[in-house]
């Protein structure tokens, strides 16, 4: 399994750095089937500025990320308007957190704690752990990521009762994630194929999408759907058939 996971990031990431990256300079998204994927969801900042929760939902969002915080200190603007607002719906809620290398995990949880209460959320909450400023190019080590994201796991779990999302992309999975964290839900960006080599829970494949409903700065807003049948989302996250 190790040497099979190791050949996945191999070759996609290979077929990434070439093919696909030529295709994204033509097309910004992926081809869903949504047949194969029925349950379609989105996620939100306060970039998307205010939304229309009730609007989204009759757009058939079935679920949603809402971003809270980001590192051990920034909270969203838009955190608890949107939960509130959401609650309203009958949409699946989760939120999450931006990953800091430069912080400690244990500061990174309780910021993220301190904003969002269990009560508020249906699914469980999310790791965004992708490279930001400098850090593509001078990489972390796996050492140390591990070392922040180890206890920021831990400590999600425990207060939430459940393992939080992992969501990222090919390549920082491949360095950081398929490891040692392989046991974590994940939620994977791949916006130029079907990341039908992985075994992921959602797949955010667009950034490039447009709904009614929203009015900040951010014309564009990400779509996301749910690996499975919407019989067993309901199974995973509650709800039925009418309510969602």
């Amino acid at each position: 399994m190790h040497l099979l996971k190791k050949l996945i990031c191999i070759i996609t990431g290979g077929i990434l750095t070439g093919t696909a990256m030529a295709a994204s300079l033509y097309y910004s998204s992926a081809t869903v089937n949504r047949k194969k994927y029925p349950v379609f969801g989105v996620d939100v900042s306060n970039y998307q500025g205010i939304i229309d929760w009730k609007r989204l939902e009759a757009q058939d969002v079935s679920f949603a990320f809402i971003k809270a915080t980001e590192g051990s200190g920034h909270v969203d603007e838009s955190i608890r308007r949107n939960l509130e607002n959401a609650a309203e719906t009958h949409i699946k809620l989760s939120a999450y957190h931006f990953f800091s290398f430069d912080s400690s995990g244990e500061t990174q949880a309780a910021n993220f704690i301190s904003v969002v209460s269990r009560e508020e959320i249906d699914m469980p909450p999310v790791v965004d752990i992708e490279y930001y400023a400098d850090k593509k190019s001078c990489k972390p080590s796996c050492e140390e990521t591990e070392a922040i994201l180890r206890p920021l796991l831990d400590d999600l779990e425990e207060y939430y009762g459940e393992k939080p999302i992992i969501y990222t992309t090919l390549s920082v999975y491949c360095r950081y994630i398929k490891e040692n964290f392989s046991d974590y839900p994940l939620w994977i960006r791949s916006v130029n194929m079907e990341p039908d080599l992985l075994n992921w829970k959602f797949w955010q494949f667009s950034d490039k999408g447009r709904l009614d409903g929203y009015y900040g700065d951010e014309k564009c807003i990400d779509f996301n759907v749910y690996n499975g049948t919407m019989e067993e989302f309901i199974k995973e996250y509650g709800g039925s058939n009418d309510a969602i």
